[in-house]
């Protein structure tokens, strides 16, 4: 039974998260022959100000850009 965890900062619709579960699971399906029944997605979804790169919150990043 695949798990897929997906861990993203938070700003997506319901409906482009309804999508992502959607497209991994045929792609899950496809890829590793699997049964999209069996196959499990979760989405993580995490503050920008709680995710760090290269020393820097996502944040701060973006007020930079």
């Amino acid at each position: 039974m695949p798990f897929v965890h997906i861990s993203l900062t938070k700003g997506r619709t319901e409906e482009q998260l309804e999508k992502l579960i959607e497209e991994v699971t045929k792609t899950v399906s496809e890829v590793a022959e699997a049964p999209s029944s069996s196959i499990q997605v979760m989405i993580n979804e995490v503050e920008i100000q709680h995710w760090g790169i290269a020393g820097e919150s996502v944040k701060k990043r973006r007020q930079r850009a």
